[in-house]
């Protein structure tokens, strides 16, 4: 697979020639070499990535193109709501509360499918594109999301190829390494020109979730100084252990078997740059720069953990938005799609092999253990 090839075939589809910027191409390229360096990719997978990085691609060329053609409409965004963590530590179930109170303007799912030309405020959570995609999606038991629910920014930086999620996808231990010590600077001038082309006719106050803000913590504040960051925190080791699963089937997408060795090798220290890199953050500001939420006390009682968020951010949680919470969570229990199984031995890790990698952490942080 050829970087120079993927592009022709987003221009192709888009018939649009011109990029915003092309910072794009360093991950780019090492994301397409990952697909043919791996013995067990299989021919299926390769296509599978092929259509995902042009995908990629070809929304970016049409972003870059409605921005250019609408100036006037690219408005500032002004202070985000913006949740992070390690993954698996309940940074979906805070976004999914957050957005079910409709006076928030969250990223959703189906418009990142389509974000050009971007929706009105009157079609964005009613429309045929929702419909057929809930259809779809029936079934993905692993990270379901529904189409009019919040999504990850993690699917908006990998249009830059600086994404966590590319990275899952790889299962290619350079491209690994390479997307912790990039510079995230150009992932993030690219996310805010998306937010800006999606609020142009759907106004509102950003909810935005993606754990990995917390490896791009400097870069996410360069680009949103004021934005308010909501970092969410859980046992290391079974947040660990519920990534290794999530990730081992994601992998099926592309390979013909798990690769045990490259997730026993990568993620403890990936997940330890999670908690590294905000601690770090935290040690220089002022001020703690961060709202914490934990795992625990988000289980025993959500709606007073949301009552207490909204304090800090000096807004009420008005009746309506606390029977919609409710709402959600009614709808939404707790292993709606049967129970994760998973365990550290299955990836050859102990707590005793993790605990140098999230030591000064525990330390920082009481967090409830879970066994």
């Amino acid at each position: 697979m050829e970087a120079e090839d993927i592009i022709a075939k987003a221009r192709a589809r888009t018939g649009i020639e011109q990029f915003d910027s092309e910072s794009f191409r360093e991950g780019l390229e090492l994301a397409a070499q990952a697909v043919d360096r791996h013995p067990d990719r299989t021919p299926e997978g390769k296509s599978f990535l092929e259509e995902l990085y042009v995908g990629n691609l070809a929304k970016r060329l049409r972003i870059a193109d409605w921005a250019r053609r609408h100036p006037d409409e690219m408005r500032p965004i002004e202070r985000p709501l913006i949740v992070m963590g390690m993954p698996r530590t309940g940074t979906t179930l805070v976004s999914y509360l957050l957005s079910a109170d409709r006076n928030r303007r969250s990223l959703l799912n189906w418009e990142l499918d389509a974000p050009v030309p971007p929706p009105t405020t009157e079609i964005l959570y009613d429309n045929p594109v929702i419909d057929a995609k809930r259809e779809r999606l029936q079934g993905n038991p692993y990270h379901y999301e529904e189409p009019d629910g919040p999504t990850e920014c993690a699917f908006v930086n990998a249009h830059d190829f600086k994404s966590l999620y590319v990275e899952a996808m790889s299962t290619d231990t350079e491209y690994s390494k390479w997307v912790l010590e990039a510079d995230m600077t150009s992932a993030y001038e690219y996310h805010k020109l998306l937010l800006q082309v999606l609020q142009s006719r759907a106004p509102g106050s950003w909810n935005l979730k993606m754990p990995s803000h917390a490896i791009g913590i400097e870069a996410l504040f360069a680009t949103y100084p004021d934005a308010r960051v909501v970092w969410c925190h859980r046992d290391p080791f079974q947040a660990t252990g519920s990534l290794l699963g999530n990730i081992r089937s994601a992998q099926v997408c592309s390979l013909a078997k798990t690769d045990y060795k490259h997730l026993a090798a990568t993620y403890p220290y990936q997940l330890h740059e999670h908690v590294r890199r905000p601690m770090a953050y935290q040690d220089k500001s002022a001020q703690d720069p961060f709202y914490h939420v934990f795992y625990a006390d988000m289980v025993r009682d959500p709606i007073g953990e949301m009552r207490k968020l909204h304090d800090w951010l000096g807004e009420e949680l008005t009746d309506d938005g606390a029977a919609a919470m409710n709402g959600w969570l009614a709808a939404n229990p707790q292993g709606r799609f049967g129970k994760h199984a998973y365990n550290l031995q299955e990836f050859g890790l102990t707590k005793a092999a993790l605990m140098p990698y999230f030591e000064d952490y525990l330390a920082r942080f009481d967090i409830d253990m879970e066994g």
